[in-house]
């Protein structure tokens, strides 16, 4: 049987690859879906990737996890990284270690970004490597 790792992204990463490449890169999500696909084969896991720019979604989906008995959870909230108390409450309620991602490094960018909700219950923090970031996160999961 092969380990499920759900990867969760937040608010406007649909638009990876669009969006202020000079910030977060050119890779696409889908881009980054068959980077993690294809590492997670050679890993043994399942990658369940998804993305919502609704925090409940996030919430509901960290709850399936636990439900599901994911591996791990890899988590990039986005600009919820910074603002959602609901998300924080949700990774510390479940047993499934969630590992919080980001493409760029929230601490040298703006001020209001430098607080991570996420980061208070997360079980490690991947930023500032691009799309790599997951990947780092993908393989530190594997070795739970």
């Amino acid at each position: 049987m092969t380990d499920l790792i759900y990867v969760l992204n937040g608010p406007n990463l649909n638009l990876l690859g669009l969006r202020e490449p000079e910030i977060y890169g050119s890779d696409t999500l889908d881009d980054i879906a068959g980077m993690l696909e294809d590492r997670g084969r050679e890993l043994g896991l399942q990658i369940d990737l998804r993305q919502s720019n609704h925090e409940g979604h996030l919430v509901d989906w960290l709850h399936e996890a636990n439900a599901e008995r994911a591996k791990a959870v890899l988590l990039n909230a986005a600009a919820f990284t910074h603002t959602s108390i609901a998300l924080l409450d949700a990774v510390r309620a479940i047993e499934v270690p969630v590992y919080e991602v980001h493409l760029s490094d929230p601490t040298t960018r703006e001020s209001f970004r430098h607080k991570s909700y996420v980061g208070m219950a997360a079980a490690g923090v991947f930023q500032g490597h691009g799309a790599r970031s997951y990947v780092l996160a993908l393989e530190a999961a594997a070795k739970l």
